[in-house]
């Protein structure tokens, strides 16, 4: 049995047929490729398979795929779709706010989600919107500064 999934993912319509026990995040990566999604823990407990969801941040291992259906997801790959990073890659770049970069397509996510809502966030709020996101490197002070730097606000 499948169920149709009717989405705009990264800005494209798309419709396709799915095994219903499938999470968003199984779809995003097997069926339709977008591979910047990462698996981590499989339970929600990581977060780097954060995705957004009409907007907001999600883990995609929980979501069921037919829980995006007729809704808008946006993976990072999104973020670039003719090649051109955004103010938040671009900064995650210029302040190396990554190591192994495991969890860096959750944490751009999820700091863009945060600049689209409040485009002057203070620190602890920053903080707020990371937290369900582990980095096993412990690159957070090189992602804060990467968020300030995208503010406009930072060096």
């Amino acid at each position: 049995m499948t169920i149709h999934l009717e989405s705009t993912i990264n800005g494209r319509s798309v419709g396709i047929n799915v095994d219903p026990t499938l999470t968003l995040l199984e779809v995003l990566r097997e069926n339709l490729f977008l591979i910047g999604t990462k698996e981590g823990c499989g339970v929600g407990e990581c977060g780097t398979c954060v995705v957004l969801l009409d907007g907001t941040p999600v883990t995609s291992c929980l979501v069921l795929a037919g829980d995006a259906d007729g809704r808008d997801v946006e993976t990072v790959e999104g973020l670039a779709p003719d090649g051109e990073l955004n103010e938040v890659q671009q900064a995650f770049v210029k302040s190396g706010a990554f190591q192994c970069g495991f969890c860096t397509p959750a944490m751009v996510l999820s700091a863009t989600a945060l600049l689209r809502r409040n485009s002057s966030p203070n620190e602890e709020e920053m903080k707020q919107a990371l937290g369900g996101i582990l980095c096993r490197c412990g690159a957070y002070p090189k992602i804060l500064e990467a968020i300030i730097a995208a503010t406009g606000e930072g060096a």
